[in-house]
């Protein structure tokens, strides 16, 4: 029996062959799709941008200066017996530092006194004998002109008695000026003369000096261009000016804060002319007498309040390439967006932000830096806001 054989063209062939391979990955395709699940998109902390109220603030460097400060001089001359304080202690108005020889100032008394004693007793043989006088000139017994003597006479005798009690009195006064008090109360200095020198009523040097060192002035400077920005944004309506006698904290050198807070009680009105700089001065506490005249510390001092202040925290700020600040928000369509803001002073762990942002945003404020521009993600509200904080102005 004869076998007949199909014989295809190659092509035909090649088509038999490649049908089958194909189905075969498609299946393995569609296999494999089903098994790879799809990524989750990821998940960022936001905090919801709102405004509020914020203490602008400026810190300004200066140093204390004593309260009140009293040279102790002679007010009369004479040796010095006794000095009568320890030198660095406390002393009280009215305590007595030196005792200087009185032994002249007594004698000075002592005749006063008497020179007083001896107008008095003319006063007393003057008076019956006017008294007299005008008796008899009514009965022509004497002279009209013996009366008028006898007044007259009267009269000078008691104008000598009030100058024995000037003198008297200036004795008294001279005799109490050996005893050299304090005329405030405070801390003292070292004495420059001792027991046995000489001081006079006119000389130039002090024999010690008091500083009163509780409460004490802390005088910081301003510059005129802070203060002129300052004032501009105030009347804008940007900021609110601080009323009445502001808070002032005090950051010590080793930059711990000062336990006492004081006041600010003044604001130099004219402008130094070689720094161009504004005096302003604060009244602190000083009962521990830690500050002393001299002291280098910075004054935190309220300038104004922001009533729309925008607070976001540090970690959220970035750089770009160009070095603007750069913040990452979840827009309405759950994608990330990036923006460029304008951030100014810093307030413990946070920026204030001076434009870019408005209220209502959605900060990325943790896992911004797993994310990028355009990406969706899951948003999630962070446990924790920004909290207000006191800020500086300039």
């Amino acid at each position: 029996m004869l076998s007949i054989m199909t014989v295809h063209p190659p092509h035909r062939r090649a088509l038999c062959l490649s049908l089958p391979l194909a189905a075969l990955l498609l299946l393995l395709t569609a296999c494999s799709q089903q098994q790879a699940p799809q990524a989750p998109q990821p998940e960022v902390g936001t905090w919801t941008v709102r405004m509020q109220r914020q203490a602008m603030n400026q810190t300004l460097a200066g140093r204390t200066v004593a309260y009140m400060v009293s040279d102790v001089r002679s007010q009369v001359g004479g040796i010095i017996q006794k000095r009568l304080f320890t030198e660095g202690q406390e002393v009280k108005a009215g305590q007595v530092l030196y005792q200087l020889d009185p032994a002249t100032y007594e004698a000075a008394q002592a005749n006063a006194q008497a020179s007083l004693a001896q107008a008095e007793a003319a006063v007393l043989s003057a008076r019956p004998q006017a008294e007299r006088y005008r008796n008899l000139v009514e009965i022509d017994a004497v002279s009209q002109q013996d009366r008028d003597n006898a007044a007259a006479t009267l009269r000078q005798d008691e104008a000598a008695v009030a100058v024995a009690k000037a003198s008297l009195q200036t004795a008294r006064i001279n005799l109490g000026f050996t005893r050299i008090t304090a005329p405030i109360s405070g801390r003292i200095g070292t004495s420059t003369y001792t027991p046995g020198a000489l001081v006079t009523a006119s000389q130039t040097t002090a024999l010690t000096t008091i500083q009163q060192l509780d409460p004490i002035y802390v005088d910081v400077t301003q510059t005129s261009a802070q203060m002129l920005a300052l004032r501009k944004q105030i009347d804008s309506g940007a900021l609110k000016a601080v009323g009445g006698k502001a808070e002032v904290k005090i950051v010590l050198e080793d930059g711990s804060t000062y336990a006492h807070s004081g006041t600010l009680e003044f604001v130099g009105t004219s402008v130094d002319t070689g720094t161009g700089n504004v005096t302003l001065r604060a009244v602190v506490p000083n009962p521990e007498r830690l500050l002393l005249p001299g002291t280098y510390v910075r004054a935190v001092l309220p300038m104004a309040v922001n009533d729309s202040a925008i607070l976001v925290p540090q970690g959220a700020v970035s750089r770009n390439t160009k070095g603007e600040a750069t913040v990452k928000l979840v827009g309405q369509d759950g994608k990330v967006a990036e923006r460029v803001v304008q951030t100014g002073d810093a307030v413990g762990e946070q920026w204030i932000v001076t434009g870019g942002l408005q209220a209502g945003e959605k900060l990325i404020v943790d896992g911004g830096s797993k994310v990028s521009a355009g990406q969706a993600v899951t948003a999630k509200e962070a446990a924790t806001a920004p909290a207000a904080a006191s800020g500086k102005a300039g």
